[in-house]
């Protein structure tokens, strides 16, 4: 049986309706991981859960330990990982609550750790990263939202940037002109770090508002908060099918 896990980002610091089996604190070669990985069942389905900014959210995403948790990950045996992450949408599709599926990266991050290919525990490795997201765990998702009827976009193109405060208007028009669809903060280095341990790694994208500049105002959180909301619920109803099929 696959061992699945699921990361989760801004408004999803635990799964709802989990039965906890255990809590594994772990001291990692790279130090302490974001929260303790949780081991539950839910609906008779075992899936190990680790909350990205720690619960409650206190961590920047810039300062996430991303080694820490990947390899905490890879080492309690995990083959699988569905990461979900709030992100601005920027191209029309990606409206707020929308869910995407993306299938491709561009890292504007910097400062980051970004391999674990570094130092003497690994001999230096250049991984294939022309197509950053396992296609079989893609497609298992996209399936999960059609059998739960939750409209998606099954493909796009995820920008990873700094933080953690949000983009500039210029910033999203360049963006845009790149090829992203989404703007989120997370998504790197942690789909390299999965790669390179040879996880299975996939990206749920919830849209939690417009990428600045694409609506008058200001964004706000009270605004992201309702967005997430309406997501997360679908969010949950995905993630329930993908774990009874692991």
């Amino acid at each position: 049986m696959t061992k699945l896990a699921i990361i989760g980002g801004t408004g999803l610091t635990q799964l709802s309706d989990l039965t906890i089996i255990k809590r594994d604190k772990l001291n990692t070669p790279y130090g302490p991981p974001s929260a303790d990985f949780i081991t539950g069942e839910l609906n008779q389905n075992e899936v190990i859960f680790l909350a990205r900014h720690g619960n409650p959210h206190t961590i920047a995403p810039h300062k996430i330990n991303y080694r820490a948790n990947i390899w905490g990950l890879k080492h309690l045996g995990v083959e699988q990982i569905v990461a979900v992450a709030a992100v601005g949408g920027i191209t029309e599709k990606m409206v707020p609550a929308h869910i995407a599926v993306p299938d491709q990266i561009i890292d504007y991050s910097h400062d980051r750790f970004h391999t674990f290919f570094e130092d003497g525990n690994y001999p230096v490795t250049h991984i294939d990263f022309t197509y950053p997201y396992s296609q079989k765990l893609r497609s298992a998702l996209i399936s999960a939202a059609a059998n739960a009827n939750v409209n998606i976009s099954p493909i796009g193109t995820y920008g990873c940037t700094q933080g953690p405060r949000l983009e500039t208007a210029a910033e999203i028009k360049r963006m845009e002109r790149d090829g992203c669809d989404v703007v989120g903060m997370t998504g790197m280095p942690e789909a390299a770090l999965a790669k390179e341990l040879g996880m299975d790694y996939a990206t749920l994208s919830v849209v939690a508002n417009w990428g600045a500049g694409k609506t008058d105002g200001e964004i706000t959180m009270e605004e992201i908060e309702q967005h997430l909301r309406v997501g997360m619920a679908n969010i949950m109803k995905l993630l329930k099918i993908i774990i009874a099929c692991t």
